[in-house]
């Protein structure tokens, strides 16, 4: 396996500072604003993003929830092995809402379309947009283009984008990892 690294630490931290600019010019103090983390790994982008935006906007409260989608995605009954679900935490009222769904590699869109409807379960926003960190532009199944992106990188089925978390695995970064 080759390993390239798409993004070190330092990049990493300044693409989050750029996407919560970005937020910003749209979504002003985020008071009819809220953040939607897909589950397992949005949750922490959705959570840097959500730290971040509190530091440069210290005075607004920055809703952020996390959705689990494992039931209504469009394969779950097609797996050997029995599901095990995410917790979801949404304790706010997204009804009327911008909701900002945020995810950490677009690939297919399947994830996306799942998280999208299970969003539906909780009201109907206002708007919808989506904020991924890297988004591989060649390989979509379902017509799904994101807002706001980190990197875009053009990548072929065989190779996998893989994002680090500090939280989970130590350190920020992106890699593209091509199976030989």
């Amino acid at each position: 396996m080759l390993h390239k690294q798409l993004l070190s630490s330092p990049k990493f931290e300044l693409t989050i500072k750029r996407l919560c600019y970005q937020l910003i010019e749209n979504h002003n103090d985020f008071s009819d604003s809220v953040i939607i983390g897909l589950q397992p790994r949005g949750i922490y982008l959705a959570s840097c993003i959500q730290k971040e935006l509190q530091n440069i906007l210290p005075k607004s409260t920055i809703n952020c929830g996390f959705l689990d989608i494992t039931f209504f995605r469009d394969d779950f009954r097609r797996r050997e092995s029995p599901l095990v679900p995410n917790s979801t935490r949404i304790d706010f009222i997204i009804e009327g809402k911008n909701v900002i769904i945020v995810d950490d590699v677009l690939f297919t869109g399947r994830t996306i379309r799942s998280g999208m409807d299970a969003m539906l379960a909780y009201g109907r926003p206002k708007t919808v947009e989506l904020l991924v960190l890297v988004d591989r532009r060649f390989s979509r199944e379902i017509p799904i283009e994101p807002d706001y992106i980190g990197m875009q990188v053009d990548s072929i089925a065989s190779q996998n984008v893989r994002v680090s978390w500090k939280e989970s695995e130590g350190e920020n970064k992106v890699e593209l990892i091509t199976n030989k």
